[in-house]
């Protein structure tokens, strides 16, 4: 696949975010048939039996070599991660187009899936992190800003898109906040290529996701987005309704929002970077399956269409939007 030329094929650049138990074969299929680039994470499979059948659905249904559909999966690269040579050997199986690199070093997934003809893109959350990916040879960075959904980084889309230009002339995705056609613009008049958005594509009928967990999708706005490092011991966003389904209080700690309390918290909150300190040692909820992650973009959701649906609502938005500025 050449490096770029496969995204001005697509109806709108792109995406579709690998997330945690939210994605399937179901949502790479139909997120890449309606023209955009459709992805799913290997852990979602509990086995290499079910993985193999994921991947083996998907290629049956976007086809293979250069004739393929574009759609992407994403693998732990992490030497704490016991499964990562194993989903490695069924990617270089079924040589997904593109393979998305996370938590760790990418160097050997960049040599083999090279050896196919595949493109490597790795997350960042840093321009240390940028520095390292470029290093070992990576096609495209995706560069994960302040307000993604899932474990989330600090940088604004603003800074972190201008810094990593100036060192790397490859794709360069951003995610963050990204639930509309506006902020797809956004992101491209920065001199980004892509857009990398998953909050969105929770609400949609072909996600794994509960219906609860999209109704709280639909009935949150950012404000009602938590950060914190609590719940899996990185930064993460989550839904705040869904902490407190879990028993967790987001002031316990002293996170409150009267004006009183901010004041209070100031220093507090600033050695702290922002995490909010609350106690989950007494909580049974699970991670991701109770407790929900989600971006800051969720305000602009409201409603859980087809991802067809979808693409098109979001290709008249991102239509719109250029009206307006041009």
């Amino acid at each position: 696949m050449e490096n770029k030329n496969f995204i001005k094929k697509l109806r709108l650049p792109i995406i579709q975010s690998p997330m945690f138990i939210v994605s399937n074969a179901r949502l790479v299929i139909a997120s890449s048939k309606a023209g955009i680039v459709g992805s799913f994470p290997t852990a979602n499979c509990r086995t290499l039996e079910a993985l193999d059948e994921s991947f083996s659905e998907i290629t049956a249904a976007l086809g293979t070599g250069k004739d393929a559909l574009p759609w992407s999966v994403n693998i732990i690269v992490s030497k704490m991660y016991a499964r990562s040579n194993d989903d490695l050997d069924l990617i270089l199986k079924y040589k997904p187009p593109i393979v998305i690199t996370s938590l760790g070093n990418p160097k050997e997934v960049v040599e083999k899936v090279h050896e196919y003809g595949g493109l490597v893109f790795s997350d960042v959350i840093n321009l240390y992190h940028s520095k390292k990916a470029i290093s070992v040879g990576v096609d495209g960075l995706i560069l994960i800003c302040n307000g993604a959904g899932g474990h989330t980084g600090d940088l604004s889309p603003f800074a972190f898109v201008s810094e990593v230009r100036e060192i790397f002339d490859g794709i360069i995705i951003v995610g963050g906040s990204i639930s509309s056609g506006d902020s797809i613009l956004a992101i491209q008049a920065l001199g980004a290529d892509m857009a990398y958005m998953g909050t969105r594509f929770i609400a949609t009928q072909e996600s794994d996701a509960t219906d609860e967990y999209k109704e709280m999708i639909l009935n949150a706005t950012a404000s009602e987005i938590v950060k914190s490092n609590k719940i899996t011991g990185v930064n993460g966003n989550w839904l705040e309704q869904s902490l407190k389904n879990a028993g967790i209080s987001t002031k316990d700690g002293g996170f409150k929002k009267t004006l009183s309390d901010l004041k209070r918290m100031i220093m507090p909150l600033i050695k702290q970077k922002l995490k909010v300190d609350f106690d989950i040692s007494k909580v049974t909820a699970k991670r991701w399956r109770d407790i929900f992650s989600a971006g800051q973009g969720v305000g602009s959701i409201s409603n859980v269409p087809s991802v067809e649906d979808l693409v098109i609502e979001l290709e008249q938005q991102h239509t719109k939007s250029k009206s307006r500025i041009l």
